[in-house]
């Protein structure tokens, strides 16, 4: 009864932490100098916190819920292709950080897999664009075309004059500095949310 009990609470956290993650997608700001079709958004924020805090089974889990909720706001603009390639560098970020703090709860492993996260997030980005998302746009819009894109990045940053100076001088940044303001906030503020959190799941044990 106790362990059904866990459970339910467990799911309830996993559930509002992927509802604020896909709340936060809402958000977006655009950052200066990076390709116009990425935006900004702390939507990593609840599932790092969350994977911290529930292990990383529950950091999946809010990954998920996260797109559904997006899912169910605004639907999809680019058939699930976006969906998934979201899905794909999320977990590639909160994945190896969670499994590395899992293994060794100190500020020292917290720090040293967030560090990691962010450069497995950084290369699935780079081949998720590459191989997904920029093509997928070339292929939607009617006379649109790779290059299309690439002179669209280009007239933000001069330096990307192909889809792999896109990929280096635009998602590479782009994913570094979205993931490390993450792993900052996340460094500052876990201990103090986690207890509450924890609080909240062994309540009633």
């Amino acid at each position: 009864m106790k362990t059904k009990k866990l459970n339910v609470k467990k799911i309830a956290l996993i559930g509002m932490l992927g509802a604020l993650g896909g709340l936060l997608m809402l958000i977006k700001t655009p950052l200066p100098f990076m390709p116009p079709f990425m935006d900004f958004d702390l939507a990593a924020l609840p599932e790092i916190i969350g994977g911290f805090a529930l292990g990383p089974v529950a950091a999946v889990l809010i990954v998920i819920v996260k797109l559904i909720v997006k899912l169910a706001i605004l639907g999809t603009s680019t058939a699930f292709v976006g969906e998934l390639s979201n899905f794909i560098v999320s977990v590639a970020y909160v994945l190896p950080a969670v499994l590395i703090y899992d293994h060794h709860k100190e500020k020292k492993s917290a720090l040293q897999g967030m560090i990691i996260g962010t450069i497995v997030c950084t290369l699935a980005a780079v081949i998720s664009n590459v191989y997904m998302i920029i093509p997928f746009y070339a292929n939607m819009m009617a006379g649109w075309s790779v290059d299309t894109i690439v002179d669209m990045c280009h007239a933000v940053c001069p330096l990307v004059n192909d889809i792999w100076t896109l990929a280096l001088f635009g998602v590479v940044p782009f994913n570094l500095i979205k993931c490390g303001v993450t792993s900052v906030i996340t460094f500052i503020v876990y201990k103090k949310i986690s207890v509450p959190l924890k609080k909240f799941v062994k309540a009633g044990m």
